[in-house]
Formats: C-alpha cells, sequence, structure tokens
C-alpha cells in the first residue's frame, strides 16, 4: 500500500463512520493543486543537476496551506501528496487555522554541501514563488531542511515579493522565528504521551519507554519525558540501538550525540542493539521518531509496547494498525501526536503577522493548552464511539474540514 492510498485508508474509516457521501469524500480528499518543478543546479564541482521538486496543496478551506519542505533521496509526489493531505487533518485535529500543503526536492541532503543545499533552495523558492505566501500555502523544516534553510527560503522570496517573514516558520529566532520551535514537535509528543499514561491508568514516574529515532523530535521528547521521572531505556539512529533496562542517562545522551556529530555510535554505558529489536522491547511506551513504515504485518505481532506514540509521520502501515488494535495496543496518532510543531508554526505565522515576538513561556504554554485540548475531544470522541484514538482524530479534522466547505458553499 502506497503512502497516500494509507492515509485515504484512515481517511474512509472514519469517514465511514461519519457516514459521509461519496461526492464529499471526493471533495476533501483531492488535492486542490500538485507542483512538480525542475530545478538545475551546479554543484561545487561545477557538474549541473537536475532536480526535481515537489509542492502539493491539498486543501485551503480552513485557510493557508500549511506544510513542511524535506530534502530526502526518496522524496516523490505519492509521498508528498499523502503528507499534505495528512497536514489537512493534522490542522484541522488541533484546530489551528491551516490548511495542508507539504513539498519536497528528490535530493540526498546527507551528500551535499551547505552551499549546494542553498542553491537548491533558492532555485525552488524562483520555481514556487508565486504559489505560496503568507496567505496562500507557508512551508516549513521537514527532514532534511533546518532553520537555515528557512532563512534562505525568506531571503530569495522577499527578493520578488518584499518583505514578509510569515512566508515560512521555523526561521532562526534572530530572522523572525519564534522561541521553542526546535523543541516543540518533541515536546508535543512528551506531553500527549504523559496524558495518554494517565488515561490508561499508568504512573508516569518510571513508566519504561524506547525512543526509536534521537533526532529533533526524538531528542526533546526523550528529554521532556526524561525530566517528567519517565525511565527511557533506549534510544536509536542511523548507527543503531541503545538499551539500558535501568535507565539512560539522556542529557549525557545528548551530549554524546552533539560531540560526536549527531551521532549516537560506540555511545557508552548501553548494550548495542539495532532499530528493530528496539521496536520489540518490553516497554509500556514506544515512540517511533524517525522514518515511516516501521510497524508492519512482518514484525506488529512481536510488539509488546502498551502505548504507541507517533512521533514520526505514519510509522504503523495500515495492516499493522489493524493487528495491534486486536491486541488492545493503544496507538496515539501522528495527526495529534506530531501536531506540536505545526501549533507552535501557527504561533511564529502569528506573531510574524502582528511584528510581536512572543516569549518561551507563552509558547510552551499555549502549546500544552491547544494539545490538551485537541488531546481530550480526540479521546472523548474514541470512547463514546467505541473506535481507535486514530479513527476518532480523523473524525474531528474531517468534521471540521466538512464544515468549513460547506459554510464556503462548496457543498450542501
Amino acid at each position: 500500500m502506497k503512502a497516500f492510498e494509507a492515509v485515504q485508508h484512515y481517511f474512509n474509516s472514519a469517514a465511514d463512520v461519519l457516514g459521509l457521501s461519496d461526492e464529499l469524500r471526493t471533495l476533501l480528499a483531492t488535492p486542490e493543486r500538485e507542483i512538480t518543478v525542475q530545478l538545475p543546479v551546479e554543484m561545487d564541482d561545477g557538474r549541473l543537476v537536475s532536480l526535481i521538486g515537489y509542492r502539493v496543496q491539498h486543501n485551503r478551506v480552513r485557510g493557508p496551506m500549511k506544510g513542511g519542505l524535506r530534502y530526502h533521496h526518496e522524496v516523490d509526489l505519492d509521498e508528498v501528496r499523502s503528507l499534505a493531505s495528512l497536514m489537512t487533518w493534522k490542522t484541522a485535529v488541533v484546530n489551528i487555522p491551516f490548511g495542508g500543503a507539504k513539498g519536497g526536492v528528490t535530493v540526498d541532503s546527507r551528500a551535499i554541501s551547505s552551499r549546494e543545499k542553498e542553491r537548491i533552495t533558492r532555485k525552488f523558492v524562483d520555481e514556487i514563488h508565486e504559489l505560496i505566501g503568507p496567505d496562500k500555502d507557508i512551508p516549513a523544516p521537514d527532514m532534511g531542511t533546518d532553520h537555515e534553510v528557512m532563512a534562505w527560503f525568506v531571503n530569495q522570496y522577499n527578493k520578488y515579493e518584499g518583505f514578509n517573514p510569515a512566508v515560512v516558520t521555523g526561521k532562526p529566532v534572530e530572522a523572525y522565528g519564534i522561541p521553542g520551535r526546535e523543541e516543540a514537535t518533541g515536546r508535543g509528543v512528551g506531553i500527549l504521551t504523559i496524558k495518554s499514561l494517565g488515561r490508561l491508568g499508568y504512573k508516569v514516574p518510571g513508566a519504561t519507554i524506547a525512543v526509536q529515532g534521537f533526532g529533533n523530535v526524538g531528542s526533546h521528547a526523550a528529554k521532556f519525558l526524561s525530566e517528567a521521572e519517565c525511565k527511557v531505556v533506549a534510544v536509536s539512529d542511523l548507527s543503531g540501538g541503545y538499551y539500558n533496562p535501568e535507565g539512560l542517562d539522556i542529557m549525557q545522551v545528548v551530549r554524546y550525540s552533539r560531540e560526536h556529530g549527531n551521532s549516537l555510535a560506540g555511545f557508552p554505558g548501553a548494550k548495542a542493539i539495532t532499530n528493530d529489536d528496539l521496536l520489540e522491547l518490553d516497554v509500556v511506551v514506544l515512540i517511533p521518531a524517525a522514518l515511516g513504515g516501521v510497524i508492519t504485518t512482518e514484525n506488529a505481532d512481536r510488539i509488546r509496547a502498551k502505548l504507541i506514540v507517533e512521533a514520526a509521520n505514519m510509522p504503523v502501515r495500515p495492516d499493522a494498525d489493524d493487528l495491534l488494535a486486536a491486541r488492545d495496543i493503544t496507538i496515539l496518532p501522528d495527526v495529534l501526536a506530531n501536531a506540536g510543531g505545526v501549533t507552535v508554526s501557527y504561533f511564529e505565522w502569528a506573531q510574524n503577522r502582528q511584528f510581536y515576538q512572543w516569549n518561551l513561556n507563552r509558547v510552551r504554554g499555549e502549546l500544552d493548552h491547544m494539545l490538551s485540548t485537541a488531546f481530550e475531544q480526540v479521546w472523548d470522541l474514541a470512547v463514546e464511539h467505541k473506535v481507535t484514538l486514530r479513527t476518532a482524530a480523523y473524525m474531528v479534522g474531517i468534521q471540521r474540514v466538512a464544515l468549513a466547505a460547506k459554510l464556503a458553499g462548496l457543498t450542501s
């Protein structure tokens, strides 16, 4: 099952419960615009390479479209389309006034220099600047991009459209960014993990947790949960997993990663395991925070966690999702679990429009409030309709988008 087909599977499961007509399903599920552009870029060695860039604008009925921009060698139109539609439901679940979009360039971000990445970014802006903007479509960092890429993006956009920092979010704080944006997704994962543990009847102190992926999201989630006295027993990155049943000193892990080029290779004081082994550990909480599609029918029956919190996008495949549900394993879905990033992106966009910067305490307080509100709505709906949290989250999002479409006169 391809990525967009997987999102549509979840969409249709929720639409069935809501009793949506076929006409309305087609209206809500079909992307409004799909953009494919060629990016001829001169590399540092003088070669001219032609890369392909994508921007899929899925839905704007609730506001300007919002979604990340990723640089990855596996980016294709189907993946970008699926993530754009996911953003439509994600922004609606947390009730921020955005629609959904996503973008990407098919390039290995680890194999290019900083100057090459800058040229790719500027060329991409050259090709799409007329179709994006603070009131149209607002990109943000994603896999393979960061605050520096967003700063280049704004600078190039301003050459065409004039000064407007609200064209992207995830910018450096010194360049009209917002405090707390870097930690936002991981912090949100931590907040919602604690709320889920409470609802499931587990004590937060001492709850065992495994985190697959120790990048920006996974590291901040692990740090937040460690500070809440959870026992993070395993983490991993591209070099493999590191397991200590007595619990890891997360600040030591963070320092080691920074001192070794953002790599955990050779981390002492923990048993080396594989990423696959980490997924199958006997823990209370499993947090997949790396790539999508890591839990499949091949390993679903070996998952022993009681709660899976989807920090990554679509880490659980639909067929595995059904198997896990049948075993009463609770899954906090990506459309809610990792919505902290887009929520703080909304705060950044709002402060840019007002030319007024929020402080970190306000950002964290507002983030906690908005995610907590969304969590309670989704949980209560799941209980009311006797459906999974994923179906309930999609139901919340679909209802809001459908209502906006009706009020706009797009459907009866």
